[in-house]
């Protein structure tokens, strides 16, 4: 390795480090001591404690003033108040969008897809997104982001930087430097160029291995060596920094699989100032070969929550058909799995939605077509049918979990409301049949009031 790493630039390594890491380069390699986290004492009876907690923790009450005119009130006014999108993530990555080939599959696919989700996750593995260096291709997330846009679904891109193969191109330099230099690029370059349409991003993906002395022998790709070479740490700080000055009102996450006392302690010590420079925390949950025991799940919540950032678990997937063999080897859904996967999914997302550290939930993959290791994975089926749990969380999230409801003005023009957090079409009618809407937040946490006005034809 020569010392002038960029020649056009100037930059040698020393100065290069100095640049891309800092005082970071030091606590990658060496990570302060951090207590671990302590056991988290288990509730009894979680699920049986879930709708209470929902109701805790989901809701919020204000009030409904409705005014004519002349900003008058406006007794015996009929009020019919419904939700029109939940505060609460409940997404599923979509990468399938534009890929399915037929008009039917392909229209079956985005119905079902915006009747039940309020957030995607959009693909951006380097390896693909830019196939041969200096021409990116941002058309296909572009088509996918304003199409949810319509919808009012919120994107999320994923990932900006990981050392699988996916997201280290062959093309990448065998000079590991400069591979840190090309991975900062490129992150100030897609969060600047989505800004206003993709606001949210796993930044760093898996760093948690990056620090498994096993694994920086073995290292396969130039951006795995580039990262254990400086650590975990070093390596989550500098792309976290970078993003961050791309879009300084993103909203920015660490992700990985490992969520054991390892990455408690990665997070843990990404500070700045004494804040952390993180905004979310992403928990990965591939159950691909057994669900885990709620008591579990709570205590993972519970351990994270510690953090004082929200909690995302940003990759579920309980599958519905049999594991055949070892690796990707899996067999096709089945009615008795499909069951057993709509049971085990209910239960689960009830705990994660009564638990007021848990903000968002993306499900790992919506149909069969397509899933990650061919396994049975999705809501829907190979042909886009509905499997039972997606009819199961459509009534939890569009239902259940769904603020409807109509009452009358009292004497004062007022109706009081305890409704779940997010936004709510509210419809005020007049004894003499006028009317006005309008769409309004309702929020945690916060005096919540709307005025609705309904004006002389």
């Amino acid at each position: 390795m020569t010392d002038q790493l960029f020649p056009d630039t100037g930059l040698t390594r020393r100065a290069f480090l100095r640049r891309a890491a800092g005082a970071t380069m030091a606590a990658g390699l060496a990570l302060p001591a951090l207590a671990e986290p302590t056991p988290v004492p288990v509730p009894e009876e979680l699920l049986a404690g879930a709708d209470a907690r929902i109701e805790k923790h989901r809701k919020a009450d204000g009030l409904l003033v409705v005014r004519d005119g002349r900003g008058s009130p406006v007794p015996g006014a009929r009020v019919r108040v419904e939700q029109v999108r939940h505060d609460f993530l409940f997404g599923c990555n979509f990468y399938m969008f534009g890929k399915l080939g037929e008009a039917g599959l392909e229209e079956s696919y985005r119905q079902q897809y915006a009747a039940l989700f309020n957030y995607a996750t959009l693909g951006f593995y380097w390896t693909s997104f830019e196939p041969k260096q200096g021409h990116p291709d941002y058309a296909p997330n572009e088509r996918a982001a304003a199409w949810c846009a319509e919808r009012q679904i919120a994107c999320k891109g994923h990932p900006l930087v990981w050392d699988h193969p996916a997201s280290s191109p062959k093309w990448l330099p065998n000079v590991l430097l400069a591979v840190g230099e090309l991975a900062s690029d490129r992150v100030t370059d897609i969060v600047s160029h989505y800004r206003g349409h993709i606001d949210i991003w796993d930044v760093v993906n898996e760093p948690t291995h990056l620090g498994d002395p096993a694994f920086r022998k073995k290292a396969a790709t130039h951006m795995g060596q580039y990262g254990a070479g400086i650590g975990p740490h070093a390596y989550t700080t500098e792309y976290l920094k970078v993003a961050r000055a791309a879009n300084p009102s993103a909203t920015l996450l660490v992700n990985d699989y490992q969520i054991e006392t390892a990455y408690y302690r990665i997070l843990e010590s990404l500070k700045q100032d004494g804040k952390l420079l993180f905004d979310a925390v992403g928990l990965q949950s591939h159950l691909h070969d057994s669900p885990w025991p709620l008591p579990k799940v709570w205590d993972i919540c519970e351990t994270y929550a510690r953090l004082g950032k929200p909690v995302h678990f940003t990759e579920t997937t309980v599958i519905s058909g049999p594991r055949l063999g070892p690796g990707e080897h899996f067999g096709p859904t089945t009615p008795a799995l499909e069951e057993a996967q709509a049971r085990y999914v209910e239960s689960f997302y009830k705990l994660l939605f009564s638990h007021p550290a848990v903000q968002a939930i993306t499900w790992w993959d919506f149909s069969d077509r397509g899933a990650w290791q061919g396994a049975a994975a999705g809501f829907l089926r190979q042909d886009m049918s509905p499997k039972p749990v997606y009819d199961r969380l459509k009534q939890l999230i569009k239902t259940q979990w769904w603020t409807k409801m109509e009452a009358v003005a009292d004497e004062k023009g007022e109706v009081p409301l305890r409704a779940f957090t997010g936004w709510h079409r509210v419809t005020a009618t007049l004894p003499d049949g006028r009317a006005g809407s309008r769409v309004m937040p309702w929020k945690r946490g916060e005096t919540n009031r709307c005025e609705v006005v309904v004006r002389a034809t």
